[in-house]
C-alpha cells in the first residue's frame, strides 16, 4: 500500500525525536583518584557541551542528560596536573570510569605569596617564585632545613669550618649574608641568627618554601640582594591530629619530630610540634685528631593557633623556642677545657626565641592585614681561647593595604618598622673609651607597588621601596616585573631590581672568629649597592602518560663598594675593606621536572655561575679575583619510582659539584681548589595501611670525603708555629667544601594519624 508523504515526515521526526531523547538521557558516573586516594573538588568539564561538575570527598562525580556519547573529557584540580580523556560513554553504562590524576609537588596547589605579598597563582605570578614542598625533603631525611634546602636547583647550604660546621645557604652563588630567611613573610631570620639558627629549623614546621632568586628589595628590604627563602608554617587546619617521624643513623645521628593538633573549639585549632636531635659520637676517620662533625644537641618547640573568623579573615599566632649545645675539636675535649689553650675546642650555646602573628583588619572592605614578630637570640661561645657572647634582639611591624582598582590593577601599599638591637663582646659595640655601646638600629620603610595586567598575555609589576635607616640614611629600592605568557604551556619573566646591605663582620663572617687570624678593617666600611637584572623562561609540556616542566633562569649582578675578606695576603689576617672597583655575579640556571602516571618521577637541574671582583691596585692597574668557596657548575638530580602494588617507593637523590677556590695560606700544600665531587643518596620507602611509613637507605654511597680540611690540626694554638715550620703555616680551619662524613646508612619510621 502506498503511503502519504505525511506519513514518511512524521516518521523521520519521531526517529529524530526519540534520538534526541535517548542521547539526552545519557548519564556518566565517574572517579577521580591519585594513587589509591580520592581527589576531592576537583573540576571536572565538557568543553564541547559546556557542562562542569566538580568531585565529592570521595573524588567521585556524575554527569546527567548528556546530549553526546563522545567527547573530551578534562579533570584540573589544585595541586596536581590536569588531565585529557577522550571518553565514549556508552562504554560505562555499567560501571564506572576511573580517572587517575598526578601530584605536582613543585607548585603545592600552585599559590605562593613571597613574588607579591598575597596569594597569586604561581603561573599569574609576574614575579618567578619556585615552591618547594616537604615531599621533596622526605627524599632523603634532614633534621633541618639547612641540609634540607641543598635538594634545590641553584640553593648551595655551603660549611664554613670544619669544627665547628657554621654555614650559611647560597643562592645562585652569591654568599650566605646576601640572602634574606623568612619565617611566615618575616625577616626574623637574619645576621647573628644565620650562623648557627638556620640549622635550628626543622622540617617537621614547614607547609612549604617559597624560593625567590634575586633582589626582593621593594617587599622585604633591600637586604634582600641575592634572593629569598620564605618558610611557610603549617597551618592547623591542614595538619593531621598526630604525627610522628623518627629517625637515626649509622653515625648515631638522632631526629624525632612530634607534631599533635589541639582542637580548642570548632573555630580555634592549635598545633603542637617538637623536635629533638640529639648527636654525642666521636668520630675521627681522617686520623686528624679533630671531630669530624660537631657534635650537637638541640630542641625546638614550636606551636601555632590558627583562628576561624567571618569572610576567612586571617589570624594566626605562632611561637618557637630553640635550644642548641654544639662542640667541635680535639677528641679529647671536654667542657672543662672550654676557653682554655691546652685543648683546643670550639663551644656554642644557642638560645632563641621567635614570636609571630598575622592579623587581618576588620571593618575594611579591601584587605589589610597586620604582621608582627619578636625574636631574641643569645649566643654564648668559645673558638679556643676567643669568647664571643652575643645578643640580637629584632622586632618587626608591617601593615599592608590591598586594592583591586578595575580588572587590570592590583595595588599593595604597606609600612614596615624593623628595629635591631646588637651586642657583643667584641670592639665592634666598643666606644673609644671601651665601654660597652650595643648596636641599636631603627629601619622604617614604605613601599608601593602595582601589579597591572595590561592584557590576557602581558602582565606587569612596578614597585618603589622607600627605607630610612637610622645610622645609613636614605635608601630607594625601586623594581620593575614583566611577563608575557602567549599561551598556558610557555610563560617569559623579566625582573630588574637593586640591592642594598649593611654587613656586621662578626655576626656573619665566621671566619674572623675561628683560628688564630686576626681581623683588619683598612676603613670605615660603607654599605654594598647592587643591581640585578633576570631573564626567566617556563614551558609545561603534555607527554603521554605525563608531564614535563622545563625552568631556564639567566641573571646578572653588579656590585660597587662590595664588602670582601682578603684570606691570602697575610696568612695570619683576615683583612676587610671596601672594593676599589666592582664586583659580578652571573649564570644560568635550569630545571626539569619528569612526572610519568606509571609512578616514576625525575627532576635535574644545574647552575653554572661566573663569580668574581675587580679591584683596583696601588698602580690603579685591574686585578681580578674569583670568589672563594663558589664552585662554578653545580648539579642537583632525583629520580623517584612507586610501586603501586606493594605500595614502595625507590628515591636516587644526590649533588655533583665542580670544582672550586678555596682559601689557602701562601707557599700552601693544600690545592687551591676542590676536586669534582658528587652526593649520592638511596632511599627504600614501604607505605603500610595503617599510615605507617617505613624507610631506610644510605647516604654518600660513594664515600666521597675530603681531604686536609685541618692545617696543623696538632697545633692549633700555634704555640710550635717557630719550629719546624719554613713556611709559617698557622691553624686554620676554614678549608672545607663537602661535608667530612663518609657512607652511612639511615633508618625511620613514619606516622600519622587525622
Amino acid at each position: 500500500m502506498k503511503r502519504p508523504i505525511y506519513f514518511y515526515l512524521l516518521s523521520i521526526m519521531l526517529t529524530t525525536f526519540f534520538y534526541q531523547t535517548s542521547a539526552q538521557n545519557i548519564d556518566f558516573e565517574g572517579k577521580v583518584i591519585c594513587g589509591k586516594k580520592p581527589v576531592s573538588f576537583a573540576v571536572v568539564s565538557i568543553k564541547e557541551l559546556k557542562q562542569a561538575v566538580q568531585t565529592n570527598q570521595d573524588g567521585k562525580f556524575i554527569f546527567k542528560n548528556l546530549s553526546k556519547d563522545t567527547f573530551l573529557l578534562t579533570v584540573k584540580a589544585l595541586g596536581y596536573y590536569p588531565k585529557q580523556v577522550k571518553i565514549i560513554a556508552s562504554n560505562y553504562k555499567n560501571k564506572d570510569l576511573v580517572i587517575e590524576v598526578i601530584e605536582n609537588e613543585n607548585t603545592l596547589n600552585d599559590v605562593v605569596v613571597s613574588g607579591t605579598l598575597k596569594e597569586i597563582s604561581k603561573k599569574e605570578s609576574t614575579v618567578s617564585v619556585e615552591v618547594i614542598s616537604p615531599k621533596l625533603f622526605q627524599q632523603n631525611p634532614t633534621p633541618n632545613i639547612f641540609e634540607a634546602i641543598g635538594m634545590v636547583n641553584g640553593v648551595r647550604p655551603q660549611l664554613n669550618c670544619n669544627v665547628c660546621n657554621t654555614g650559611d645557604i647560597h643562592i645562585n652563588g652569591m654568599e650566605g649574608p646576601y640572602t634574606m630567611v623568612m619565617i611566615d613573610g618575616m625577616p626574623i631570620v637574619s645576621a647573628l641568627s644565620t650562623v648557627y639558627g638556620l640549622m635550628g629549623i626543622p622540617n617537621s614546621i614547614i607547609e612549604r618554601v617559597e624560593i625567590q632568586r634575586g633582589p626582593a628589595s621593594t617587599l622585604y628590604g633591600s637586604e634582600a640582594v641575592g634572593g629569598l627563602i620564605n618558610i611557610i608554617t603549617k597551618n592547623a587546619n591542614k595538619a593531621p591530629r598526630l604525627s610522628i617521624d623518627f629517625n637515626t643513623t649509622s653515625y648515631l645521628e638522632n631526629n624525632l619530630d612530634i607534631a599533635y593538633k589541639l582542637e580548642i573549639n570548632p573555630k580555634v585549632q592549635s598545633l603542637l610540634s617538637a623536635n629533638a636531635f640529639y648527636f654525642d659520637k666521636i668520630w675521627d676517620n681522617n686520623n686528624d685528631g679533630f671531630t669530624d662533625v660537631t657534635l650537637q644537641k638541640r630542641i625546638s618547640i614550636f606551636n601555632k593557633t590558627n583562628f576561624e573568623r567571618k569572610q576567612n579573615r586571617i589570624a594566626n599566632i605562632a611561637a618557637r623556642f630553640f635550644y642548641e649545645d654544639r662542640w667541635g675539636g680535639q677528641t679529647q675535649w671536654t667542657k672543662a677545657f672550654r676557653g682554655g689553650d691546652s685543648v683546643y675546642g670550639e663551644s656554642i650555646y644557642t638560645k632563641r626565641l621567635e614570636l609571630l602573628g598575622n592579623y587581618q583588619l576588620p571593618y575594611f572592605k579591601d584587605k589589610v592585614v597586620l604582621n608582627s614578630s619578636f625574636n631574641i637570640h643569645d649566643q654564648n661561645s668559645v673558638y679556643g681561647t676567643m669568647a664571643y657572647a652575643a645578643t640580637q634582639v629584632i622586632g618587626f611591624s608591617q601593615i599592608t593595604y590591598d586594592k583591586t582598582i578595575g580588572q587590570k590593577h592590583n595595588l599593595l601599599v604597606g609600612a614596615a618598622l624593623r628595629y635591631t638591637f646588637y651586642d657583643d663582646n667584641t670592639a665592634v659595640t666598643q666606644k673609644i673609651d671601651s665601654s660597652n655601646s650595643p648596636s641599636i638600629t631603627y629601619l622604617p620603610g614604605f613601599f608601593i607597588q602595582d601589579d597591572y595586567k595590561i592584557n590576557i598575555k602581558n602582565k606587569m609589576l612596578l614597585g618603589l621601596r622607600y627605607d630610612i635607616n637610622s645610622v645609613h640614611g636614605h635608601i630607594f629600592s625601586p623594581r620593575f616585573n614583566y611577563k608575557f605568557s602567549p599561551n598556558l604551556s610557555n610563560s617569559f619573566r623579566l625582573s630588574l631590581g637593586n640591592g642594598y646591605r649593611v654587613v656586621n663582620l662578626f655576626s656573619e663572617e665566621h671566619a674572623a672568629l675561628t683560628g688564630a687570624r686576626q681581623v683588619v678593617i683598612l676603613s670605615e666600611l660603607k654599605p654594598e649597592q647592587s643591581w640585578n637584572i633576570s631573564a626567566n623562561y617556563v614551558k609545561n609540556m603534555s607527554v603521554k602518560n605525563g608531564f614535563i616542566n622545563l625552568d631556564l633562569n639567566l641573571f646578572y649582578t653588579y656590585f660597587t663598594n662590595r664588602i670582601v675578606p682578603d684570606y691570602l695576603t697575610n696568612a695570619n689576617q683576615i683583612i676587610f675593606n671596601n672594593l676599589n672597583g666592582y664586583a659580578i655575579n652571573r649564570g644560568v640556571n635550569f630545571g626539569l621536572d619528569a612526572n610519568f602516571s606509571n609512578g616514576f618521577k625525575a627532576n635535574l637541574g644545574f647552575t653554572l655561575v661566573d663569580v668574581f671582583t675587580v679591584n683596583k691596585d696601588s698602580l690603579n692597574n685591574e686585578v681580578k679575583s674569583g670568589q672563594i668557596q663558589t664552585p662554578p657548575l653545580t648539579v642537583n638530580y632525583g629520580s623517584n619510582y612507586h610501586f603501586k602494588k606493594q605500595n614502595i617507593t625507590i628515591d636516587l637523590t644526590g649533588t655533583l659539584t665542580s670544582p672550586m677556590l678555596l682559601p689557602i695560606l701562601p707557599n700552601d700544600f693544600r690545592p687551591a681548589e676542590s676536586p669534582w665531587f658528587a652526593l649520592v643518596n638511596l632511599q627504600i620507602t614501604k607505605v603500610f595501611k595503617n599510615n605507617v611509613s617505613l624507610y631506610g637507605g644510605a647516604k654518600n654511597l660513594l664515600n666521597f670525603i675530603p681531604q686536609n680540611p685541618i692545617m696543623r690540626p696538632f697545633d692549633p694554638f700555634d704555640k710550635q708555629v717557630n719550629i719546624n715550620n719554613p713556611y709559617a703555616y698557622t691553624f686554620d680551619p676554614t678549608y672545607n667544601y663537602a661535608p667530612l662524613q663518609g657512607i652511612r646508612a639511615f633508618i625511620g619510621v613514619r606516622y600519622s594519624f587525622k
